[in-house]
């Protein structure tokens, strides 16, 4: 996109860094360090990156409070704690020009169930289907074809992008974000064979998303067979993750793509699963649990565990590994000590090649 801005906007946006240097003009865009070029604005962000700042062509560079260097000419330092967090203030500015809010109201292609309550702040965008009995609150945002199921409730400053969907009852708190193709509230994987057949099991509870939740593209939260599903504050999910019927994730977790959890599972606060992490259900994991990429847990796990590894074998075969996998380092120090105790006479028996002339 089309930028302009100047030094001092910045330095407003980023809220009082050192400054360095000097430039001409405005800033027009911005940047990697490696591709930047004259009029953009850049940002240092880890110290293997370091070197880059020396040669890069960008007009503005932020930079880490124990960055040592001095801008070149025709260039500008600012010195700040989180380099990210400071480029991440100015693109905040960007995004609402990127999308501008439009005047509150309900457009006239909406369908709006009897009983609604709408803030009249908030805004209905295009072809949005709102059943009965909605409660939508102030600041609130829907874009173009967003469905709102029976009795659900939007808070405050909440922004739904096109075609995400809210199942019936369910609950957004205030200053939750979902991206295109979100489904918060479909039915849980639930079903009893009986005699054969697969037959369904009704999900009749709801999702519960509390404030300041960030859900990625595709991601489906689903409902709860009885109670709630609930998303804790703060927590941010990334695209194509699937969060299953009663499950309960903690405070300012983060879910990356393709994370998957199953139902009834509860997840402690600041938990992390890392890209195709998949958890089993009804597991307890604790606070500060980091579970790495594509790492499939099957048992609960304690406050600030730290685990990864997958290997698809039998069942019974990885049941015995599991086992004997936690005694290895204890069998590796016994066989590093026999080795050290057998005599010249001891190794010559067990290992012939070695006998000297």
């Amino acid at each position: 996109m089309q930028i302009t801005l100047s030094l001092n906007e910045i330095i407003e946006l980023i809220g009082s860094p050192e400054v360095k240097g000097s430039i001409s003009g405005s800033i027009t865009g911005i940047a990697a360090l490696e591709s930047a070029q004259v009029g953009d604005l850049s940002f240092l962000r880890g110290r293997k990156y370091r070197s880059l700042v020396e040669t890069t062509k960008a007009s503005v560079v932020i930079v880490p409070l124990d960055y040592d260097k001095s801008p070149g000419e025709n260039q500008v330092y600012l010195w700040v704690e989180n380099p990210s967090y400071a480029v991440g203030r100015v693109c905040s500015k960007l995004e609402q020009l990127l999308w501008p809010k439009p005047k509150p109201g309900v457009h006239s292609t909406a369908i709006v169930g009897d009983n609604c309550k709408i803030d009249p702040s908030a805004t209905i965008g295009p072809l949005c289907v709102i059943e009965s009995g909605v409660r939508i609150g102030a600041g609130s945002h829907l874009q173009a074809s967003v469905f709102i199921g029976r009795e659900c409730v939007i808070g405050t400053n909440c922004w739904l992008m096109p075609q995400t969907t809210v199942q019936t009852e369910c609950v957004l708190k205030d200053r939750i974000r979902l991206h295109s193709g979100v489904v918060i509230g479909s039915d849980g994987f639930g079903y009893e064979t009986i005699e054969g057949h697969h037959e369904k099991v009704p999900q009749i509870g709801n999702v519960i998303v509390e404030s300041d939740v960030e859900i990625g593209a595709n991601s489906t939260i689903d409902r709860a067979r009885f109670s709630s599903t609930v998303i804790g504050e703060g927590t941010k999910i990334d695209n194509q993750v699937q969060v299953a019927h009663n499950v309960v994730v903690g405070k300012y977790c983060f879910l990356c793509g393709q994370a998957g959890i199953s139902g009834s599972t509860t997840l402690g606060n600041y938990v992390v699963l890392a890209g195709q992490a998949g958890v089993a259900d009804h597991l307890t994991i604790g606070d500060e649990t980091i579970i790495a990429g594509g790492c499939s847990v099957n048992r609960n796990l304690p406050v600030k565990s730290f685990v990864k590894g997958q290997t698809a074998l039998p069942y019974s075969l990885e049941q015995r590994i599991n086992v004997l996998r936690k005694r290895l380092p204890e069998l590796f120090k016994r066989v590093d000590q026999l080795e050290k105790g057998v005599d010249g006479e001891g190794i010559s028996k067990l290992h012939p090649e070695k006998t000297s002339d």
